[in-house]
Formats: structure tokens, sequence, C-alpha cells
């Protein structure tokens, strides 16, 4: 979020939450998607959701929210007739993660965002292995 304007950073944290509650992440689960700091009371996600409060400048929340919206970049590109697969896609067990993808982000944290990334979006998974030209 560096070198964002506060209205722009309000208005990337309502498009992160509004993303993240269609996929059907609860409070809790974005706190721990976004790694928030330590004690961030899930409550604290309605603020983010409804009230003029960017997300903490940091960049670990900052690397997170690139992995989310390419996530759901690739989504949009793999169902792009149905906008809500994203979130039956999130929540059915996948056979190359051996759970949800869901669960894999959340239990995994950037980790797992990756993993889902790459196996969702060849490019990135390309640009990862080194193998671009």
């Amino acid at each position: 979020m560096q070198n964002l304007t506060l209205e722009e950073r309000i208005i990337l944290t309502r498009s992160i939450i509004n993303l993240l509650d269609s996929w059907g992440f609860d409070n809790p689960a974005q706190v721990r998607l976004l790694a928030l700091p330590d004690g961030t009371p899930p409550r604290k996600i309605n603020r983010y959701r409804s009230m003029n409060e960017p997300l903490p400048e940091d960049e670990r929340i900052m690397q997170r929210i690139e992995q989310l919206l390419g996530i759901a970049d690739a989504l949009r590109t793999t169902f792009p007739h149905n906008p809500r697969m994203g979130q039956v896609w999130m929540r059915k067990r996948n056979k190359h993660l051996r759970r949800s993808p869901a669960s894999c982000m959340i239990e995994d944290g950037m980790s797992g965002m990756i993993r889902v990334r790459t196996h969702l979006d060849c490019t990135y998974a390309w640009d990862m292995s080194g193998s671009s030209a």
C-alpha cells in the first residue's frame, strides 16, 4: 500500500474485505488470511468493511493482498460466466491441494495462498519457476 493515498487505501481495504466476504470467509478467517497484527479482534473486520478505516500499512499484509487479488483474477478467468463459482471452488475439496483452497490458505498462510494461486494461474506458476523468457 505504499504510495497510495488514504482514500485509495480505504477503497483497497473495502475491496479486499468484500472479496473475502464473497468467498465466504468469516471475520476470524479474514484476520488470519490478512495476517493482521496479533491480538486483532475479529470484530475489527467490521470497521474495515463499513467505516473509513484502511488496513494497517504493513508489507506482509500487502503481499497477501497481492496474492488474493491474483487468485480473484484467476478465478474470473477460470469461471468467466459465473462469478459465484469462486465461493463454491474455495470450499470444495481439491485433489491437487488435498483439501479445500480455503483451508489451504487459512492453515498455511502465505505459502497456501501461493499454492492456490499457482494451481489456478499457470502464468503465475511459470513466473514463479523462473522459467520465463
